[in-house]
């Protein structure tokens, strides 16, 4: 056994590693880089540089424009005030003068005669009837003095109109008596024949 080696003990260094400071400087650096320029491009958002810058264009010179003078200020004058007046009277309404209805032209006899036969033809028939029927005999009396009423207001020629007038003023009046005995109650045969005489008298001054 003792020729036999004895192993040595040996010392074994092993490899220091060397520092890295150098790569953590270059990653500090590019960090610090990276933050530097973030912050610049935020302040740079923020304060509305990002928007395109216009180049200024050339504007026209301004022309000188003419000087405008100053107008004299005209002064007020003071307005008169206007007095009131006494309220005029309204102008009366001026009247219209009333025309008349123009005269009806004076007919002839044979004319005349047509217009108030079919009223006499009608007073004779009234009469019969007032005479025929006593209790209706008020009212015939009163349409024949409404048809009398229309004969005193007829255009009449001259030459009969003093007579007509006269006698129809008659009749009425006959006609009025007949209706009062009517109206009492009284034997009507005296009024009717005035009636019927008076009646004749107009038709024989009409040409009946």
């Amino acid at each position: 056994m003792s020729d036999e080696q004895q192993p040595r003990a040996e010392w074994v260094f092993h490899e220091q590693k060397k520092p890295r400071s150098g790569r953590v400087w270059l990653i500090v650096g590019i960090a610090v880089a990276v933050l530097v320029v973030a912050g610049v491009a935020m302040a740079f958002a923020l304060s509305g540089g990002g928007a395109p810058v216009q180049e200024p264009t050339s504007s026209p010179t301004p022309t000188s424009s003419p000087t405008t003078t100053a107008s004299p200020t005209p002064t007020p004058t003071s307005t008169p005030t206007p007095t009131p007046t006494s309220a005029q009277p309204d102008p009366e309404p001026t009247m219209e003068p009333e025309t008349s209805p123009p005269p009806v032209a004076e007919p002839d006899l044979e004319t005349f005669t047509e217009r108030v036969q079919p009223r006499l033809d009608d007073a004779t028939r009234g009469l019969d009837l007032a005479a025929a029927n006593p209790e209706a005999g008020a009212q015939i009396v009163d349409s024949l003095q409404q048809d009398a009423a229309n004969l005193a207001e007829a255009a009449t020629p001259k030459a009969i109109a003093g007579d007509w007038a006269s006698a129809v003023s008659r009749y009425a009046a006959e006609l009025k008596t007949l209706r009062s005995a009517y109206d009492a109650g009284a034997d009507p045969q005296g009024p009717l024949k005035a009636s019927r005489d008076a009646l004749r008298a107009l038709r024989s001054i009409a040409g009946l």
